[in-house]
């Protein structure tokens, strides 16, 4: 069962292309295939996968691996969909050592780095007026999660001018989930 349940992710991990909403009619056709669950079973599986933390690869291969054989099952199927990634990753880290040398190769990251910063503040600009203008029906704010936003804005400065350094992203979210426990408790 063990040999199994490793060699079904592996193929997960070896062959799913385009992020982890790729992977499921692969991680679907293995599943059924070596009969492990259901379909219904399996499309309960993947709703929890989405909404758990990690990714959903991972999270799909431990559930049905431990489901299957229990502790060494889920390790043996997070293993094989992990493995291939990771040895991936460690083949270009070792090629880009020597690539990241290269004149050429340091102009095209150079330049890559303003549109990332371009695309991420564009992204986050974005989003931020969405949730506050309730994605622009008739621009009518949505005056909580503007107060929140507000909020987060002041209390990153000032914690800007007290400790001369950024807010920290895991207290930011703390922060606002604060405020967001307060603000739409009160109103």
């Amino acid at each position: 069962m063990l040999l199994e349940l490793f060699l079904g992710f592996l193929k997960v991990g070896c062959f799913a292309f385009g992020g982890a909403y790729g992977a499921i009619p692969l991680i679907r056709d293995v599943v059924l295939s070596y009969g492990w669950m259901g379909e219904e079973e399996l499309t309960y599986l993947i709703a929890v996968s989405e909404s758990t933390p990690g990714p959903i690869m991972v999270n799909l291969a431990t559930y049905v691996g431990s489901s299957q054989a229990g502790f060494w099952g889920a390790a043996a199927a997070t293993l094989a969909v992990v493995f291939p990634s990771f040895f991936i990753i460690l083949l270009l880290t070792a090629l880009l050592k020597t690539a990241v040398k290269n004149k050429y190769i340091q102009a095209v990251l150079r330049g890559v780095k303003p549109c990332i910063a371009g695309i991420i503040l564009a992204t986050g600009a974005y989003m931020t007026a969405s949730v506050c203008f309730l994605s622009f029906p008739g621009i009518r704010p949505d005056i909580r999660n503007l107060v929140i936003v507000l909020l987060l804005i002041a209390a990153m400065a000032i914690w800007k001018k007290w400790f001369q350094k950024r807010l920290p992203p895991l207290q930011l979210i703390l922060l606002s989930a604060c405020f967001g426990v307060v603000i739409y408790g009160i109103f």
